[in-house]
């Protein structure tokens, strides 16, 4: 009997039907990754597995079988048994799944006692073990801290560790990495594969980065739009694909190596250093604290940006990025050195959802920045926002909706249009696409392209994904500790890298070849081991 048998799954909300006729099974110790876009059914099929729709209106049919559960007839009790148990799942999330108030250790034993009758002190001991197992130092010492005081990746690290500490059969991973930075990222999927050749256990990996896909799994099942479209071993269909849309989903996926179809390639006009600057930094340094606990999180920068240019800054999650790129747009003053900068800037953040007012209409909030600077003429206004959302394709009709209405890719568009309001010269894009599936990824980063080239906009591209910002720039900062420790032309940063640490950030890049993402990991091992 297979560790995971679905047949003819459907699962729907309401009048939407995410799921439909999905069937696929999983043998013990296999690993399986579901990829697609947003809204695929790939997470309502993986939560379906551990019975999680169940009193949440959802319509569940079809069957599923876990680890011998039959989950659709199952009694609560029986489903308790079945999660953590026998099967486990990591969420996309960690700090949303992780109690803010209680100490990780404590988390892990109580989730261990809930399965096995044993002692606190027994319990603990566990905690101590799992985190120990999944790479966090000083397990003991760690295991009293609070998730505060982890780092993102720790985090994921202390997630696994809880979902491990039963021992489970079955693994399920919802978009895993898809908030962390490529070395943590390398990490985690590293961690991953090890587990689950050292205890057998099967993984099901639900990601929209088909790289991520190709690092971890043995087998893929494509999703689009609630229905299985193809599914194979992992090498046969990432490397020779037979439907549309895989091959669609595989050609949106930004790579290291220079692709003569990107948008950054289309641009076609080469800055000089006569072209008029925008923004120049002399050393800034920028300080969070007061005496030993001051610390700085841009340290001794300079750089300048040019008209018609893309500069792309990458680094690991705490290099300074964000906090120069919020400089760069006046939301924070330097706290010492030189910064001038052009007036008409604006900046485009990671998470649209946060930046957007839930409670008014996204023509108003597109609008903020017209009222800002003084008009006052409705009918002026409405017809400008209307003009802003067709221009980064988006229905004008859509001016009386609000953002919850909206999926990610088109609350980036409206985080776009409203940017665009301002008439700005430069724009600073905050990981402006790395909560976005591929697909969508690509629609924005052309768009940004397109507007870049009819405006002659400078972007500032921020990112923790190397290969966007590969895609995308002309140049490109490399961000470490506060400081730019390698820049030039991306051709040259990406073909010949200087800095070991650039070096380190080029080699933790997802493949989308399953064999020379298994030698990779080899290698990375090498390393830890030396």
């Amino acid at each position: 009997m297979s560790l995971v048998e679905v047949t003819d799954l459907s699962i729907s909300f309401g009048d939407v039907h995410a799921v439909r006729g999905l069937s696929f099974s999983l043998e013990a110790g296999g690993a399986l990754g579901v990829v697609g876009e947003s809204g695929s059914g790939k997470s309502a099929s993986a939560y379906a597995l551990l019975g999680l729709h169940r009193g949440t209106g959802a319509r569940v049919g079809g069957s599923i079988r876990v680890a011998g559960v039959d989950v659709q007839s199952a009694g609560d009790a029986e489903l308790r048994g079945l999660r953590g148990a026998k099967a486990a799942m990591v969420f996309q999330d960690p700090l949303s799944s992780l109690d803010p108030y209680y100490a990780v250790g404590d988390q892990i034993a109580q989730v261990y006692r809930v399965h096995h009758r044993v002692s606190r002190r027994a319990a603990r001991a566990k905690a101590v073990e799992v985190l120990d197992r999944v790479g966090i130092p000083d397990a003991v010492r760690r295991s009293r801290s609070r998730p505060h005081e982890f780092s993102g990746g720790m985090r994921q690290r202390a997630l696994i560790a809880m979902a491990l500490a039963c021992e489970p059969q079955l693994l399920i991973a919802d978009e895993p990495t898809t908030a962390l930075d490529v070395t943590v990222q390398a990490q985690i999927l590293d961690l991953l594969h090890d587990l689950r050749r050292e205890t057998g256990m099967g993984l099901l990996l639900v990601t929209h980065d088909v790289g991520v896909a190709a690092e971890s799994v043995d087998e893929v099942l494509v999703m689009q739009s609630g229905l299985a479209v193809e599914r194979g071993p992992v090498a046969e269909i990432l490397g020779a694909p037979r439907e549309p849309y895989t091959k669609a989903l595989l050609s949106a996926v930004p790579r290291i190596a220079p692709q003569a179809d990107s948008p950054a390639a289309a641009t076609g006009h080469p800055v000089t250093d006569e072209a008029e600057v925008l923004a120049e930094a002399d050393g800034v340094r920028q300080v969070f604290g007061r005496g030993k606990s001051a610390l700085a999180a841009v340290d001794g920068v300079s750089l300048t940006v040019r008209r018609g240019e893309t500069l792309g800054i990458v680094g690991e999650s705490g290099s300074g990025k964000t906090t120069l790129g919020r400089m760069l747009v006046g939301l924070l003053e330097p706290t010492s050195g030189r910064l001038t900068r052009v007036d008409q800037v604006q900046m485009v953040f990671q998470d649209p959802v946060s930046s957007l007012n839930p409670r008014r209409s996204v023509g108003e909030s597109v609008a903020d920045p017209l009222r800002a600077r003084g008009q006052r003429d409705e009918g002026v206004i409405r017809a400008r926002v209307s003009d802003l959302l067709e221009r980064v394709g988006l229905d004008p009709a859509q001016y009386d909706r609000y953002p919850h209405e909206f999926s990610g890719g088109q609350r980036q568009r409206i985080g776009i249009a409203r940017a665009l309001a301002a008439e700005p010269r430069l724009i600073v894009c905050d990981e402006a696409v790395s909560a976005l599936d591929v697909t969508t990824q690509a629609q924005v980063i052309a768009l940004l392209s397109e507007l870049q080239q009819e405006l002659g906009l400078a972007l500032v591209f921020i990112a923790h994904d190397l290969a966007v910002v590969r895609q995308v720039s002309d140049r490109v900062a490399v961000m470490r500790r506060g400081r730019i420790v390698e820049e030039g032309p991306v051709e040259q940063v990406y073909g010949a890298p200087r800095d070991p640490y650039t070096k380190q950030l080029l080699a933790a890049v997802p493949t989308l070849d399953p064999a020379l993402a298994a030698t990779r990991r080899e290698a990375r091992k090498e390393l830890t081991a030396a």
